[in-house]
């Protein structure tokens, strides 16, 4: 495997012609440090920021997606999540909307609906169902970067993931449609 930090897998990401899919099956990563004051905000019902300390790892996220998503290349999420939802969660599901009007396609899988063997414990980004690029956090909890390989068997295993949960997870506006209570 192939480590990069996080600008070598966005530029990996940034690389993609067809298809970006990244898989997440943690319910928390509320340690990210840059999200720790988004998140208190969002749960509060509030805007994730105020106007000036907009973080500029989001602006460049957003630019990333626009970019991508802008020469028409597919980026997808699914995201495996316990219910009832944890805060970090409801956090993600009140940024949803924002990252889709950049590009993303989002879906939910309540995880009680797949069984251990329809997913994989590891998330993950697929480019072009050729190359899968596990995420890595650093002991702080904090996004270091990816490890990536072309082994066969690794990328056929995360695309047949991808592919069985494509078509069961809810799109993003119907999941918020049937949000469970809180």
């Amino acid at each position: 495997m192939l480590y990069l930090t996080i600008d070598e897998t966005n530029d990996l990401i940034r690389e993609a012609r067809g298809d970006a899919f990244h898989l997440e099956v943690s319910d928390d990563h509320s340690q990210v440090s840059d999200e720790a004051e988004p998140m208190r905000r969002v749960l509060a019902g509030l805007p994730p920021f105020e106007d000036d300390s907009y973080p500029s790892t989001w602006r460049a996220w957003e630019d990333l997606v626009s970019e991508v998503t802008g020469r028409g290349t597919n980026m997808r999420r699914v995201r495996v999540v316990s219910e009832p939802l944890t805060d970090y969660v409801r956090f993600l599901h009140g940024l949803t909307d924002r990252n889709q009007k950049y590009g993303e396609d989002i879906r939910w899988l309540p995880r009680h609906l797949a069984g251990p063997s329809d997913y994989t414990t590891d998330e993950w980004w697929l480019i072009d169902g050729e190359k899968v690029a596990f995420t890595i956090f650093g002991t702080d909890g904090d996004f270091v970067g990816a490890a990536v390989t072309i082994d066969p068997v690794i990328v056929a295993r995360c695309v047949a993931v991808r592919d069985a949960l494509w078509d069961r997870a809810i799109p993003h506006r119907d999941y918020s449609a049937g949000m469970p209570s809180e």
